[in-house]
């Protein structure tokens, strides 16, 4: 589906980045896998090389607008063009206290960072692609962006922020044959996140967990897999009509909460 594709994923070495890039690779695409460390994004690298995909692994700060371009240069020098970006860099947030409870700084902090290094890359990628009329520029919120979800601080204004500013830059790119699209996950046991949380405390975390499956629709969670197949098909010419719109993963949570109808 992306043979002959150029895809530049930003924070590859987490876990959704990686998988995301790994789905990439296997569809043909040729990755430029970035982060701050590259120990990280070159075990990701490897395992796509070993696969037998196509992967090169850079140290690129997803918040450095210099280096962002010359990385970009770099793999235009390599592959001639910009096809796909992808950025998953990741940003602390302060969650699980009530908005009147939490200062200014916690809740407005992770919107900053989430806009700034998606406008930064999304920017770069825009301009190089602009030049060649073509691309996609892919993003990630989660479900707070679609529905009101208690606690989850300013994660939420960024989710709303990031899929905003999606539409608006489709609108805008659009006329260059531009495409840009956003996934909104619902949240991926599987991720390093939830595993991590999941091994510290299994019991609290089989509660919450049962109370997020009991919210969707499916009485299931979108797993890693599921949110880098859609990356894979909202890059490809399959989807070649879908632009400016942000697709649910999330087994149908932002559609209307479903605790209430069991088996």
């Amino acid at each position: 589906m992306l043979h002959n594709k150029n895809a530049v994923i930003y924070g590859a070495g987490g876990s959704l980045g990686g998988a995301v890039a790994k789905a990439l690779a296997l569809a043909g695409a040729r990755v430029f896998l970035t982060g701050r460390h590259l120990r990280s994004v070159q075990k990701v690298a490897d395992d796509i090389l070993a696969a037998g995909g196509n992967a090169e692994a850079d140290v690129v700060d997803g918040f450095d607008e210099k280096a962002i371009h010359n990385h970009l240069e770099k793999v235009i020098q390599k592959g001639g063009r910009v096809d796909i970006s992808f950025n998953a860099v990741g940003v602390d947030v302060i969650q699980n206290i009530p908005l009147v409870e939490m200062s200014m700084d916690d809740f407005v902090r992770p919107i900053t960072l989430t806009m700034q290094t998606r406008f930064l890359t999304a920017k770069a990628a825009g301009r190089v692609m602009m030049e060649q009329r073509a691309g996609v520029i892919v993003s990630l919120t989660a479900t707070p962006g679609g529905i009101g979800y208690p606690y989850t601080g300013g994660f939420a204004a960024a989710c709303c922020a990031l899929e905003s500013f999606s539409t608006n830059l489709a609108a805008e790119l659009g006329i260059y044959g531009i495409r840009v699209v956003n996934i909104r996950s619902g949240g991926s046991p599987d991720s390093a996140v939830f595993k991590s949380a999941i091994d510290g405390d299994p019991e609290k975390m089989g509660i919450i967990l049962g109370k997020m499956q009991a919210d969707t629709m499916l009485k299931k969670l979108p797993l890693m897999a599921d949110i880098a197949n859609t990356a894979v098909f909202l890059a490809s010419d399959l989807a070649a009509a879908i632009t400016g719109v942000t697709v649910d993963v999330t087994s149908g949570t932002t559609a209307g909460l479903n605790y209430r109808v069991m088996q």
